[in-house]
């Protein structure tokens, strides 16, 4: 379950990534931000975020070209 939702949905990259680092950074440790996209490359783009700040993917999924990403804020 989600703390807070993102609609990136129309955004391309790097919009998605910067708005969900916008949001994570006003989130507390633990919170889940639920982001919806429906940019093709921000599956790449989330894991490769998660990877490198240390936020958890906790999981995606992709619906008739919607793509939903759960991200714990964990640093």
């Amino acid at each position: 379950m989600a703390d807070e939702t993102l609609d990136a949905k129309g955004l391309n990259c790097p919009l998605p990534i910067l708005k969900a680092k916008k949001a994570l950074k006003g989130m507390d440790d633990g919170k889940v931000l639920e982001v919806i996209s429906t940019d093709p490359g921000s599956i790449a783009d989330f894991q490769a975020f998660c990877r490198t700040t240390g936020n958890e993917l906790m999981e995606h999924a992709t619906n008739d070209g919607v793509y939903t990403f759960l991200i714990k804020r964990v640093v």
